[in-house]
């Protein structure tokens, strides 16, 4: 182990680390099937050495234990395909018996990405969300404060369009735009 450390200051620039937020509001829990097949893309495209971590949008999502399964992938490739099956696995489990939850606390997910993000000090830090956007705070939830995405990434999946916004597809536009705002307000490198 004393070899590996050799010039490892730079060796996690070009690591990846993925944080996939999972909406299970509502209806939207029907689609975490979809969701278990992004995870199995990112599963096959990440490399040793890049993390993944997979967590639930619920009613308040600031929690460690919304997060379904976290990994940094070993450098050995043997060790992180046991690891890949692993985590698919318990995605699998996880889509198959995911309850709806009542509430969306988008924000609360975001700033939980971002410090799972920072934390692996990844070279490429991404947060994807698969959600309608559509965020419902529970009363008690105060979100209304500024959120430090600098140097992340932020991709938005999936986002399903509401009856709503069937009716009026502005709002649909609107909403989008709000958050890309948001995101990019927070120093977001990128949205989209």
């Amino acid at each position: 182990a004393m070899l590996s450390t050799a010039g490892c200051g730079d060796g996690r620039a070009h690591t990846q680390a993925v944080y996939m937020l999972v909406d299970t509001s509502g209806t939207y829990a029907r689609q975490v099937n979809k969701a278990a097949n992004i995870v199995n893309y990112l599963l096959a495209t990440l490399n040793p050495g890049d993390s993944l971590a997979v967590a639930k949008v619920a009613s308040r999502s600031f929690t460690e234990k919304d997060i379904v399964d976290k990994v940094t992938f070993d450098d050995r490739p043997s060790r992180a395909m046991l690891q890949k099956r692993a985590f698919k696995a318990k995605i699998d489990a996880f889509a198959r018996h995911t309850e709806g939850s009542a509430h969306t606390d988008i924000t609360g997910g975001l700033l939980q990405g971002a410090e799972y993000l920072n934390e692996t000090h990844a070279g490429i830090k991404t947060i994807v969300i698969f959600s309608d956007m559509e965020e419902d705070l529970d009363r008690g939830a105060v979100r209304d404060f500024p959120i430090k995405l600098t140097g992340i990434r932020v991709v938005a999946l999936n986002v399903t369009k509401l009856g709503t916004d069937n009716a009026d597809p502005r709002r649909y536009l609107n909403r989008l735009a709000h958050w890309e705002a948001r995101v990019r307000k927070a120093g977001a490198s990128d949205w989209g």
